[in-house]
């Protein structure tokens, strides 16, 4: 496997070494001494995994302390851009976005930590994402920043994206007050 570090400290972009021949591909997709030697020494307690149609954005969500969740995402099949803005308020990317696109050809995993808003949008039809989380879900302590802040400036490529109407009421990142 090997690891790239982002300009946000903290993200990691993990990719695996796949073995591929006529009868298709191998890859370890988890493996717990790997991580803990790229730094990620997390517990994961629960998987989440969602299917999708091309167009649907999911996000901007994070969980709040103390059922705040680091997550190690990908794609099984299909592809997505992954999208992470760092709501830590004493990091010096507090505000700013990253992104990348996951799919299942690059089968590029991607390590979120505690302290992200977290989203993406569905590329191609019947997208299957798959994530590890470090924390059980708490409906009480769901946030959501808004996907199109216009100070945080994502370019999601899209006008019209499928929502839920939950994912229609986040939160503009200058009226939020992070529990980071």
């Amino acid at each position: 496997m090997t690891v790239e570090k982002t300009f946000i400290e903290g993200l990691l972009i993990l990719k695996p070494k796949v073995f591929e021949d006529s009868r298709g591909y191998f890859f370890e997709s988890f493996n717990q001494r790997l991580l803990e030697e790229v730094g990620i020494k997390e517990s994961f307690v629960q998987d989440n995994q969602s299917l999708s149609q091309k167009g649907v954005l999911r996000g901007m969500h994070f969980q709040k302390i103390p059922h705040a969740q680091g997550k190690l995402v990908r794609v099984i099949k299909g592809a997505v851009l992954d999208v992470v803005v760092d709501i830590r308020k004493n990091s010096p990317t507090y505000g700013q976005h990253f992104s990348l696109e996951l799919n299942e050809t690059n089968k590029i995993m991607f390590w979120i930590p505690i302290g992200f808003a977290h989203g993406f949008l569905t590329l191609q039809d019947n997208t299957i994402f798959y994530y590890k989380c470090n924390n059980y879900y708490d409906k009480e302590s769901e946030g959501l920043i808004a996907w199109n802040d216009k100070d945080i400036n994502i370019n999601w490529n899209i006008e019209n994206p499928l929502l839920s109407e939950k994912d229609k009421l986040g939160v503009a990142l200058k009226d939020f007050v992070s529990p980071f």
